[in-house]
């Protein structure tokens, strides 16, 4: 293995390695306010509301994330106006990864006993009050594990920001590889940069996990 390679472009891999971090932390943001919101959507009484959220599980789960991420690069310039690589891909990972977590949050609102929201609704909470301040806390700490896989997968994800030129670790490693003719070298380094991220995030969740059995 040349490693040679990491050291003459560590510079290159570093801007890589900022730009996929920024692309997940803010679609992890996004995807978790998003996901939240159509969890809700989801189990409310409005119908309206349910078949939205519903709906928008179903179609965005059921296609691949390149085409979101497409639709996003390609379809603004139909309206007049146009996004760059990073803007396109990170929107797109954080739709994409929303529909997930919606269904990870739905699943621990449902297990949450039903006697909590009769209990603040009688206590004189609003819907909305009782779902931020009862249900959700109860049902986010249920669903972490779960949540904590899917934003390992949002990294891993990002990755599909290269094919628009979103300047990510992988974009940069394509440009390193055509210039030195190292593909397998370049590859194992940027696989090594992952890691950094997706190892303490996986054994938090572990850890998490742990917890979750000793107390239930």
């Amino acid at each position: 293995m040349e490693f040679s390679i990491l050291t003459d472009y560590f510079g290159q891999y570093l801007e890589g390695f900022r730009g996929t971090v920024l692309s997940s932390v803010l679609a992890l943001i996004g995807s978790f306010v998003i996901g939240t919101v159509i969890a809700v959507f989801r189990i409310t009484s409005v119908k309206a509301l349910r078949w939205f959220g519903t709906g928008y599980v179903e179609f965005i789960r059921n296609i691949p994330l390149l085409l979101v991420v497409y639709v996003f690069f390609y379809g603004p310039s139909a309206l007049g106006f146009t996004l760059d690589g990073f803007k396109a891909g990170t929107i797109g990972l954080t739709v994409y990864t929303s529909a997930f977590i919606a269904e990870a949050i739905r699943a621990g609102i449902v297990a949450v006993p039903k006697g909590q929201m009769e209990a603040a609704r009688s206590s004189g909470l609003s819907y909305m009050q009782t779902m931020t301040h009862v249900i959700l806390p109860q049902a986010i700490k249920l669903v972490i594990p779960p949540l904590g896989n899917q934003f390992i997968n949002l990294i891993k994800n990002s990755s599909v920001l290269t094919l628009v030129a979103g300047l990510d670790l992988m974009y940069f490693a394509d440009g390193i590889s055509t210039e030195t003719y190292r593909t397998f070298d370049t590859y194992i380094f940027v696989a090594l940069f992952y890691l950094v991220l997706t190892l303490p995030l996986s054994y938090g969740v572990r850890v998490w996990e742990r917890r979750l059995q000793r107390k239930y």
